[in-house]
């Protein structure tokens, strides 16, 4: 038996005090963005609607932040949407789905920071449910948190994989280095062959614990984001940097963009699903640059960052 309110609760007030949490460290506040969808075509606060029917319903509040004396953009939406029926990329391995309605409620947030030296990072938790006629409901949850620095510091990155396994311990010895794992492989550029950034958590369609133990996990994950990311930007907010910072962070977030609009699976499923666009996108950076054939010079910290940029034990010294 599943609690679907419970799970919309939870991730409402996650929502809120990830916001919170942000502001207090930034002095700037979230503007709210509520949007609805449905047969009625309307989206509230988001402009019109791409709807014209009724296989898209709910709504969500997008929070952005712009401008901030230390983000220059932080975005965290929350999002409670379903559909009459899946589209083909969701259906391709589970068969099983096609055809059936769905409702999946998450939420999502991407940090970019203005100084160079406090990485971006992403969290996501997430739980679908769809309901095949004449079966039992198949659902999941998904989730995880990831680091991407431009200019990483070993105790930094300690630290974050350090809460990361802390969250996973209580629920089994081998769940950390499972879904580090995961995080590593999802979380990779192919076409660049280089890792994201350092990596978390990840994990995807996670079920067989059963639901009670499953949204203990995803809530366990979901409220150990700002116990690993603030101390890191507590320690790195006000560190000087100047424009050859700022241009190599401009660069990097290039590969940000990449992913988002090459890999991620999330934002596949957004956009073939009818989801509400700018809701989706607001992951992407706000400045970006693109250089051809940049390398960054030998022995130089720009190109430190390579070192870091492959998958391997960051809790072994």
């Amino acid at each position: 038996m599943t609690d679907f309110n419970a799970v919309q609760d939870y991730l409402r007030t996650l929502q809120d005090r990830i916001c919170a949490g942000l502001e207090a460290i930034d002095g700037g506040r979230f503007a709210e963005d509520a949007w609805t969808r449905g047969a009625e075509g309307a989206s509230l606060g988001g402009g019109p609607s791409r709807d014209t029917g009724p296989s898209l319903g709910g709504g969500g509040r997008s929070r952005v932040l712009k401008d901030g004396t230390v983000f220059e953009q932080a975005g965290v939406g929350f999002s409670d949407v379903s559909g009459a029926t899946l589209p083909v990329s969701a259906t391709a391995h589970r068969p099983e789905l096609a055809g059936a309605p769905w409702r999946a409620v998450g939420v999502s947030l991407v940090i970019h920071p203005r100084n160079p030296y406090v990485p971006t990072s992403h969290a996501n938790v997430r739980f679908f449910e769809a309901r095949p006629e004449g079966r039992d409901p198949i659902w999941w949850f998904g989730g995880g948190f990831d680091l991407t620095p431009f200019y990483p510091f070993d105790e930094d990155v300690r630290h974050w994989h350090e809460v990361a396994h802390a969250t996973c311990a209580p629920f089994g010895a081998t769940r950390y280095a499972e879904h580090k794992a995961w995080c590593d492989k999802y979380f990779f550029l192919r076409h660049r062959d280089e890792a994201r950034g350092v990596g978390g958590l990840f994990y995807d369609d996670l079920h067989a614990d059963g639901f009670e133990r499953s949204f203990a996990y995803t809530r366990a994950v979901g409220d150990a984001f700002l116990d690993a990311y603030l101390p890191i930007v507590g320690r790195r907010k006000d560190t000087p940097y100047g424009e050859r910072e700022r241009e190599f962070q401009l660069y990097r977030r290039g590969r940000y963009v990449e992913f988002n609009l090459v890999w991620d699976r999330g934002t596949l499923f957004g956009l073939q699903s009818g989801g509400r666009t700018e809701s989706i996108l607001m992951s992407l950076p706000p400045r970006v640059r693109f250089e051809y054939a940049y390398t960054p010079e030998p022995g130089s910290a720009e190109a430190r960052l390579a070192d870091y940029l492959k998958p391997r034990d960051w809790l072994t010294p």
